[in-house]
Order: C-alpha cells, then sequence, then structure tokens
C-alpha cells in the first residue's frame, strides 16, 4: 500500500509551447509544401508531448522506501525534510544547491522538498524533489518514518 504517490506530469504550458512547432514547421515548410508543414509540426508536437509524459518521474513513498524517479532509499535512512517555495526553491535549484545532491526536479513546478539522508555509506546529503503537494510529501515521509522505528 502506498502512502504518497506523485507523478511529476507536465504543466499545460508544456502542452502550449509544444503546440508552436506546428504553425513553425508550417512557415517553414510553406515554401514547398503546406501538407508537409503541417504533418512535420504534429509528429514534432506529439513527439515532444510523448517524451514529457513517458520521462515523467514519479515520487512513491511505500514499504519502507522512498522512491524519487529511479532511485531509491530506505526510510531508515530519510532524515529532516524542508519545504521550499518562490524564491527560496530557486535558491535550492540554484546557488543554494550542493553538487552531490540526488535532484528529482521539474523547472514548471515551484515548490521542491529537501529530503536529508542519513546513511553514513551514501555521499549523497539530501534529494531536492519537485512536487506540487510538498505538504503532503513531508507528512507521508514522518509518518512513514515514525510508523518504521
Amino acid at each position: 500500500m502506498s502512502e504518497y504517490r506523485e507523478r511529476l506530469w507536465p504543466s499545460p504550458w508544456i502542452i502550449a509551447i509544444a503546440a508552436l512547432a506546428i504553425p513553425a514547421s508550417l512557415l517553414t515548410f510553406a515554401a514547398i509544401d503546406l501538407v508537409v508543414g503541417a504533418l512535420t509540426g504534429i509528429v514534432l508536437f506529439s513527439g515532444v508531448i510523448a517524451l514529457a509524459t513517458i520521462s515523467a518521474p514519479t515520487i512513491d513513498v511505500s514499504g519502507g522506501m522512498l522512491r524519487a524517479g529511479k532511485a531509491r532509499v530506505p526510510l531508515a535512512f530519510v532524515g529532516e525534510t524542508e519545504l521550499a517555495r518562490g524564491v527560496e526553491a530557486r535558491h535550492a535549484r540554484g546557488p543554494g544547491l550542493d553538487a552531490r545532491a540526488y535532484l528529482v526536479i521539474r523547472g514548471d513546478i515551484d515548490p521542491v522538498v529537501r529530503i536529508e539522508i542519513v546513511d553514513p555509506q551514501d555521499p549523497t546529503p539530501y534529494w531536492l524533489v519537485s512536487t506540487r503537494r510538498p505538504e503532503a510529501l513531508r507528512a507521508a515521509l514522518d509518518a512513514a518514518r515514525a510508523h518504521s522505528a
């Protein structure tokens, strides 16, 4: 049973930006053939949307594990969490970022949760994870850690 699960789907504005491939292709291929331009635009749009959807990472807290993207860590090695939004989130993703941190961030999702890793064998000091529901993720981590302790 999953205590928390979230898929970081692309934001609607990503779809709108990808749709710009259609008129751009029409303009590029207008001198050759409008049908080729339209088909090229539709293929590019579909490819961008498919790639953004397929590559959307999942965050999962269940079975005594935290999974974010392709990585996982036992909840026994999860320490304190910090939530950040707006300017604080930009700082956490930019100048405040430790190069050793594990990242599962989406530029189109503002809130991030910094999850401390307390495994002495792991050189990763923390995970920085984008989430649309930072309070729910923090609550699930706290509850799962309390349950496993």
